[in-house]
């Protein structure tokens, strides 16, 4: 009754809450886009979105839609593996970024688990520019991490703004050097944190490098200073400093997926899939 391409289409639409983006992601035209959703509100008698000149958001029944779609493409795949009489096997060496240690990455990854079974999975949690590295040297197959506006490697699954965060009580001395909390290099959020402050001329010193997410947040929470993270993954405890801190702005980061060679099919293609279908529980 609902076609899976016309789920696959609304799915990524009600994830961007754009038909552009949309389209830009699913590589097809914002028409084809436009098409899809159109027919599946015919199919479903319903209204899934409303849309005006400036943004798009779901309707009720598009919050309920999206329940049923993601069920009904989790069906389609493991009938189609049943069916086909292979279930999907091998080893699969994921590569995840540091920032999504407390997001649900790992419930996607659970129940990427429970639907292929026969494929051994292997984690490693890295800095984005470390991954990166790790895949070019064949020792990841995908990769789900960051990027620098701009750039071309991977699909892009979201893009978000950078914020600088902070204890609670942090209070900066706007006389004194910005005190930072770094991953060490080759970080991306390293990067644009040095790179913003020395287009604006402010000086700044390093109080803390940890390479673990984990240790970034102790330091923060201690108060030793402050950390560039993206906005919608900042950690339990910690907040966005207000606009009254005078810090310029860190700028965007791009969250993306990239694969290696072979990995659009498999394994790497499904958790991929999982991932695009599922990125609005992850920020």
């Amino acid at each position: 009754m609902f076609p899976p391409a016309l789920l696959r289409t609304f799915l990524v639409v009600a994830q961007t809450r754009s038909f552009t983006q949309a389209a830009q992601r699913l590589g097809v035209r914002q028409s084809t886009v436009s098409q899809h959703v159109r027919k599946l509100e015919q199919v479903a008698s319903r209204r899934l979105f409303t849309r005006s000149t400036h943004a798009v958001a779901l309707t009720a029944d598009g919050e309920a839609m999206v329940g049923f779609a993601r069920s009904i493409l989790a069906a389609n795949e493991r009938a189609t593996s049943y069916f086909a009489g292979s279930e999907l096997r091998g080893r699969l060496r994921f590569g995840a970024s540091e920032d999504f240690v407390l997001s649900k990455l790992p419930e996607i990854l659970a129940e990427f688990r429970r639907s292929h079974r026969l494929v051994d999975l292997e984690l490693t949690v890295g800095m984005s520019g470390t991954l990166h590295e790790q895949l070019h040297n064949d020792e990841l197959d995908l990769v789900f991490g960051k990027r620098r506006p701009g750039q071309s490697v991977g699909r892009l699954v979201w893009r978000e703004p950078l914020v600088w965060i902070g204890r609670e009580d942090l209070s900066l001395d706007p006389g004194e050097p910005v005190p930072l909390i770094l991953y060490p290099p080759p970080s991306i959020t390293r990067a644009q944190a040095l790179e913003t402050l020395e287009r604006q001329g402010l000086s700044w010193r390093i109080t803390c490098t940890s390479g673990s997410f984990s240790g970034l947040r102790a330091a923060a929470l201690a108060g030793l200073g402050v950390a560039v993270h993206a906005r919608s993954l900042v950690p339990e405890g910690l907040r966005q400093l207000p606009a009254h801190a005078r810090l310029p702005d860190p700028g965007e980061v791009e969250f993306v997926l990239l694969g290696g060679y072979g990995t659009d099919e498999g394994p790497a293609a499904a958790l991929s899939a999982a991932i695009l279908d599922n990125s609005d529980r992850l920020h």
